[in-house]
């Protein structure tokens, strides 16, 4: 039974490898999938909005023929939880950091904001994907990456990204809130962890994590002190958050 991680925004499958070192010697069955335009091609046409990832995923699931622990990070967070909505017989498990997002009080923050702002998003994304590789690694650690991966990650971001975040932000801007709407109560078919960084504050409030981790059903784990990019400053933390939640499940 795989352990899946779906990674988000600016980023590549790299900002997972801390962690993937701290579990390899309790799981051999980690995988990472790498959304079209963040450390994998994007093809002409893909469908980069939130259903279009979420049928992307859902499709990169049935693959392995069995249902799997599903971790998913940032907009990979939102795609785990729409895809346990939506196709909850391809899960075991889920694990999302972004819970917060899916209350109906959540706010963007300044960077989707941006993005979501015709003009300011391209010149923003030009800026920001075009740059040199060292600017991307030293914008990563300023906004919290550890460095021992940044360089990786930065070495991922390119143009394609740039059209993949505007496509999507502006997309999930569209529908209003991620919750509004949905039945977020769904998500209890499957047994759910909700990853609560004290620190990470584009996610939503801690109020709101716990509301949304609530509706859900999900265990809430209260990484404390731990902003955004937790798996990558604490990854012994992290993993063990994790390898308790599995332990749970049956």
């Amino acid at each position: 039974m795989p352990a899946v991680f779906v990674h988000g925004n600016p980023e590549t499958a790299a900002v997972w490898d801390l962690l993937l070192a701290e579990l390899a010697p309790s799981r051999s069955d980690l995988v990472c999938l790498s959304p079209p335009g963040f450390g994998a091609p994007l093809p002409d046409g893909f469908d980069a909005t939130p259903a279009g990832y979420r049928d992307w995923l859902a499709g990169a699931l049935a693959a392995f023929g069995e249902p799997v622990d599903l971790v998913g990070h940032d907009f990979g967070g939102t795609h785990v939880v729409n895809v346990v909505l939506g196709h909850p017989h391809l899960v075991r498990s889920w694990v999302s950091d972004t819970l917060g997002a899916f209350d109906p009080d959540y706010e963007w923050h300044e960077f989707a904001r941006r993005w979501q702002t015709p003009g300011a998003g391209e010149a923003d994304v030009a800026a920001r994907f075009g740059a040199a590789a060292e600017e991307r690694t030293a914008a990563l650690v300023e906004r919290g990456m550890a460095q021992a991966v940044a360089a990786r990650v930065a070495a991922g971001q390119n143009e394609a990204m740039g059209r993949a975040v505007l496509t999507l932000y502006r997309a999930a801007a569209a529908t209003g809130a991620h919750g509004l709407g949905l039945p977020l109560e769904n998500a209890a078919a499957r047994p759910g962890l909700a990853i609560l960084a004290t620190a990470d504050h584009v996610v939503g409030t801690e109020a709101q994590r716990r509301r949304a981790a609530a509706r859900a059903g999900a265990r809430v784990a209260v990484l404390d002190g731990l902003g955004h990019w937790w798996m990558t400053h604490d990854p012994a933390r992290a993993a063990a958050a994790l390898t308790g939640f599995w332990a749970t499940v049956r």
